[in-house]
């Protein structure tokens, strides 16, 4: 019986709080509060390691000495509110675009509410909070409104949590209701006016920019996961596209998919790999990560509704249930994990040509014997 080899996860390096993963990449191993604090120096060379190890211990010292007190009655919201934000930098689970969400949400809840980061969270009344939801839920759009509300229950509980309050004063504000975006698509007519005046555009990267486009629409994928396929992901025998998303953070639910290439996909991919066949397997298929711009200016041209990165996503997944690609199929293409339902409630209600075309084949004539 042959000896089963047991495989390392992590290796300890000669600097104290390295550490070095089975993948080869370094991670610092920092403590506060007597709770272990890992961080991803994303790189799988030592030397470079070795200096963002000494900049990621500088910063968690100056964080230690700048650290809040948590029984501190006087505890001021905006004490609280960095004290929250610590904690989210210390969740490993928490994906770092997900982390800068919540940033750029405490700037509008504390841009809208100017006197609420001195003010001392016992201080914060539910009128006051009425009084600051009634003001925010006419400016703010739905989504940016409850978020904010959220943030601010979040950071209450905290204070709960911590003994300087008893109950959360923002309890009892109501959410908006939020509206499901109206998806305006253009025809297949248009898409393909639309793709035609981005290549015949006079930029540098309009070529570029109008294989982007087509790649977003051609795949399904988010703007992010496409910016990383590289030609090794694309397996021409198998006709399927790797999906693997941001090296450190994965695709947006932490998951690789495979995705089958439409027709047109297929002679996309090839088109460009006979255009650039010395490039590396590991060389990015794209050579922008965006093109709004571009897409502006090119819909403005042909007389389309502006659409964006994400629009072509819908697009995709539109054209492919217009295709006859049942629902459940397209989500799993999409990245979804709920089976269809989201799917199914986005793009349920199809395009009014497609609608219409569909009602033709519904009759209540006798069959034929």
């Amino acid at each position: 019986m042959e000896a089963t080899v047991t495989v390392k996860t992590w290796e300890k390096t000669r600097l104290q709080n390295l550490v070095r993963h089975k993948s080869g990449g370094y991670y610092a191993r920092l403590y506060l509060n007597g709770k272990e604090i890992w961080k991803s120096l994303k790189t799988s060379h030592f030397s470079v390691a070795e200096a963002r190890l000494a900049k990621a211990q500088k910063e968690h010292r100056e964080r230690k000495t700048k650290e809040i007190d948590p029984s501190d009655a006087k505890m001021t919201f905006g004490q609280a509110a960095a004290l929250h934000m610590q904690r989210l930098d210390e969740k490993l689970s928490i994906k770092r675009r997900t982390r800068e969400y919540w940033k750029e949400t405490l700037k509008a809840l504390v841009k809208s509410w100017p006197e609420l980061s001195e003010k001392e969270v016992r201080r914060v009344t539910p009128n006051a909070c009425r009084e600051w939801a009634a003001r925010y839920a006419k400016i703010a759009c739905s989504t940016r409104y409850n978020n904010s509300l959220a943030l601010l229950r979040h950071i209450m509980d905290l204070a709960i949590e911590t003994g300087v309050i008893f109950a959360n004063p923002a309890t009892g504000l109501d959410r908006k209701s939020i509206r499901p975006k109206k998806l305006e698509l253009p025809t297949r007519a248009q898409f393909a006016a639309f793709i035609a005046e981005m290549r015949a555009g006079h930029g540098r990267d309009s070529k570029n920019c109008a294989d982007f486009a087509q790649g977003l629409a051609f795949t399904g994928c988010r703007i992010a996961e496409a910016g990383q396929i590289e030609w090794r992901d694309v397996n021409f025998e198998t006709g399927e596209v790797l999906v693997k998303g941001d090296p450190e953070e994965a695709t947006k639910n932490g998951e690789i998919r495979r995705v089958p290439m439409i027709p047109q996909a297929k002679d996309l991919f090839e088109r460009m790999r006979t255009e650039r066949a010395e490039e590396p397997m590991n060389a990015k298929i794209f050579l922008v990560r965006e093109c709004q711009k571009s897409m502006d200016r090119a819909g403005k041209k042909v007389g389309m509704t502006r659409i964006t990165h994400h629009d072509l996503r819908h697009f995709f997944a539109t054209v492919s249930i217009e295709s006859g690609v049942d629902i459940p199929t397209v989500s799993r293409w999409l990245g979804h994990k709920d089976g269809g339902v989201l799917a199914m409630k986005t793009y349920g209600h199809l395009r009014r040509e497609h609608s219409v075309a569909q009602a033709q084949k519904v009759s209540f004539a006798p069959a034929l014997a």
